[in-house]
């Protein structure tokens, strides 16, 4: 099964992936006036949050999987994460955050509630079920874009995050959900370089808090920012067979930004994984690989559009549990209440060459699904 992560360090913009750590200005420039202090601020503390609820409709009316838990491979919304529950109204994540700028120390703590909590730690221990991100953090004066975390904090890869107002569609690619993890345990350590940003993480694996065995993931990110275009790379190695450190896990993740106008941006995904296990002195290499691509149309203050598309090939069932090749193309439209609250509206149609979805009280009845979602986002806290 599947995970993921906002990068702390250099957290991605609204396309989900622009730098946000600034170069320091030279030293001759005047120093600016202090910022007023955000809205949403007790004392040192910043806090943030989020509500997001949805109703989806499925038009194979399938039937819900016992336990409810496991709906995102046999019941449901298939292959979704994280509106996985079929015609319902639905709590995908209440959720709060509290935070300190480094000064040099900080931290952030992200917890809450709700159907995507599970799904993130599916495979984990329930102790730590409610917790999406709890890192602190060292950034020494000297040089401020260098930065230190250590704890658990979400990817660096995909095109995607977990919360849904820092996306453009509702639902999540089908390449956040299964070709990339959730979130890693451990040490990363990030620093820019003019329109470069450089990271390395030291990390347990993919979506443990616990690690499963004695070995280590390593994980190196190269970032490009320019005026009209960023470029993300994510490279993850690391054993990540339980109980053995023979077999190592790789992924490759890419996503090129585009941003020619206010009103229009567009990304492209690429994802490449594989995965190396071994039963007895057999080795057997299990691959997963794919591309997505979206355009976001900013129609105007309130309203905007977003097409994407995607195939995405689990050639031997590691990911979802059956080999096959999907494709996926979803449109959203979003329109904004207010600063702080919006709503979207989505169709999605998801296809396979196998009888994959399940169709009534029929498993594996259907290569197609289709959904609708109708979807409130309400957001607050000082970085909107």
């Amino acid at each position: 099964m599947k995970r993921h992560w906002n990068v702390g360090i250099f957290l991605l913009a609204l396309a989900g992936l622009g730098v946000a750590q600034d170069a320091p200005a030279p030293a001759q420039t005047p120093a600016p006036a202090a910022p007023a202090p955000p809205v949403w601020s007790v004392g040192p503390i910043d806090f943030s949050g989020l509500i997001d609820g949805y109703y989806d409709f499925n038009f194979n009316h399938p039937i819900p999987a016992s336990p409810p838990s496991s709906a995102i491979l046999t019941g449901g919304n298939q292959l979704y994460n994280f509106n996985v529950n079929a015609n319902q109204f639905s709590l995908n994540m209440a959720k709060l955050s509290l935070a300190h700028t480094a000064d040099p120390i900080g931290f952030q703590v992200d917890f809450g509630f709700g159907k995507a909590f599970e799904i993130i730690h599916a495979a984990d221990a329930s102790e730590v079920e409610h917790l999406e991100q709890a890192y602190i953090t060292w950034k020494p004066k000297k040089d401020k874009p260098l930065q230190l975390d250590f704890g658990e904090f979400v990817t660096s890869a995909g095109a995607e995050v977990i919360e849904s107002n820092g996306n453009w569609n509702y639902s999540r690619s089908l390449l956040f959900a299964w070709a990339i993890p959730y979130y890693h345990f451990g040490l990363r350590v990030a620093d820019t370089w003019g329109h470069f940003t450089g990271g390395f993480q030291l990390v347990n694996g993919w979506n443990n808090i616990v690690d499963n065995n004695s070995g280590k993931t390593i994980g190196v990110v190269g970032n490009f920012t320019g005026k009209k275009i960023a470029w993300n790379n994510n490279y993850y190695t690391g054993p990540e067979n339980p109980n053995t450190n023979k077999g190592w896990r790789n992924l490759y993740d890419t996503t090129v930004l585009l941003t020619p106008a206010d009103k229009f941006n567009a990304y492209i995904n690429f994802d490449y994984g594989q995965n190396k296990s071994f039963s007895g002195k057999t080795s057997t290499t299990a691959e997963w690989y794919g591309v997505a691509g979206a355009a976001k149309w900013q129609m105007n203050g309130k309203n905007a559009l977003t097409p994407r598309i995607e195939w995405f090939k689990d050639r031997d069932g590691f990911s979802t549990g059956t080999a096959q090749s999907l494709k996926e193309f979803t449109l959203t439209y979003e329109y904004k209440w207010v600063e702080g609250l919006l709503t979207r509206f989505e169709y999605r149609h998801d296809w396979s060459d196998k009888d994959f979805f399940n169709r009534g009280a029929n498993p594996a009845a259907s290569k197609n699904e289709d959904t609708l979602a109708l979807a409130f986002v309400a957001f607050f806290g000082p970085k909107r």
